[in-house]
């Protein structure tokens, strides 16, 4: 028993120098994720819900969100269908050129960021924002301070927050209801896709650069 003193003084020395070593407790870890999904938690109370109505609607309603760093980007836009229509040229019944769309159907969407981005490469504070568009060769793509609003008919430009402008895709696979997803998502970018028959119009979101 006297022989093995030594030993156990030894082992007992050893365990409390690696614990002295650790860089960080199991407390100080519950604590750092803890204020970490606070941070999310805070973010995602930014974020409006869901569109809800009373009645079912023809061109039904939809989200999509994605994170552009360490924002969260939300959509919520209603979805029609073509149904045979001409739509995105000179004439078209649904979305004629030239002329500002809902970009949707019922209230123009709205697109929310929980915290300041680049849209198409112009600067855009945090908030919500309708998303309405002109197409064309080249589309205009803009956000404008009036969330609310139903359609385009009461659009005014003079609180258009950004206006960009995209190079559409013609040759996109056939798409019947409108959508708008996120592709080419990284981690501090997304592209937020305007897609409807066999158009796809990209439009690139980023994180502020300061």
């Amino acid at each position: 028993m006297t022989r093995s003193l030594p030993i156990l003084l030894g082992l007992f020395v050893a365990v409390a120098a690696c614990a002295q070593d650790t860089p960080m407790s199991h407390d100080d870890m519950d604590m750092e994720m803890s204020n970490d999904m606070e941070t999310a938690d805070d973010r995602a109370m930014d974020m409006p819900p869901m569109r809800a109505h009373d009645e079912a609607r023809v061109s039904p309603n939809a989200g999509v969100m994605t994170t552009v760093g360490t924002t969260n980007v939300m959509v919520h836009y209603g979805r029609p269908s073509l149904k045979g229509r001409a739509y995105f040229g000179e004439g078209a019944e649904l979305a004629p050129a030239g002329t500002v769309w809902r970009t949707g159907a019922n209230e123009a969407p709205t697109v929310t960021f929980s915290g300041d981005v680049m849209v198409g490469g112009e600067m855009v504070p945090a908030g919500t924002y309708a998303l309405l568009t002109i197409p064309g060769d080249e589309w205009t793509v803009i956000l404008n301070d009036t969330a609310q609003q139903w359609g385009a008919f009461r659009y005014d430009a003079s609180q258009d927050r950004v206006r960009v402008m995209a190079t559409p895709m013609t040759d996109a696979p056939m798409q019947e209801q409108f959508e708008i997803r996120f592709v080419d998502v990284t981690e501090d970018s997304a592209t937020m896709l305007l897609h409807w028959g066999t158009v796809g119009v990209p439009v690139p979101i980023t994180e502020a650069r300061m």
